[in-house]
């Protein structure tokens, strides 16, 4: 008798966790609390990587109005020897001026010549080790 009785109840307490709290409701009981099934993050939908990848495996992107080489470019030249570096750039060495940095999202804005520089900045009035990003 007491077996038939724990199949009675545990068959009852099945039937009431299938229970909607619409059911619920209508026969005046409170809802239920919601279901815990995991935190979410094992079904969360994974994210790819961008299809725009950062061209500048060493250095950082640049934006810049123009480039050229020490040593060939008057432009080039002219600042090197204003800020006194020309100790820290070697003869025939790409630099950008007038260079700000950019994002690899913002490469399609800019209006000059996008590079890569991977030596030292001064303050975007020059970059130095800079190599041209055709795109």
């Amino acid at each position: 008798m007491k077996f038939s009785t724990i199949i009675a109840v545990v068959a009852a307490a099945a039937v009431v966790s299938a229970e909607t709290n619409a059911q619920r409701f209508a026969r005046g009981l409170p809802p239920l609390s919601p279901a815990r099934r995991g935190s979410g993050a094992e079904s969360a939908k994974k994210s790819k990587p961008s299809s725009t990848s950062n061209p500048c495996k060493n250095g950082s992107l640049q934006c810049c109005s123009s480039t050229g080489s020490y040593g060939s470019d008057t432009n080039v030249d002219s600042i090197v020897n204003l800020l006194d570096i020309g100790n820290q750039v070697s003869k025939g060495e790409k630099c950008g001026l007038s260079c700000s940095h950019i994002g690899v999202g913002q490469i399609n804005k800019c209006t000059g010549q996008t590079v890569c520089c991977n030596k030292n900045n001064w303050n975007g009035v020059i970059n130095v080790g800079c190599s041209n990003i055709n795109l």
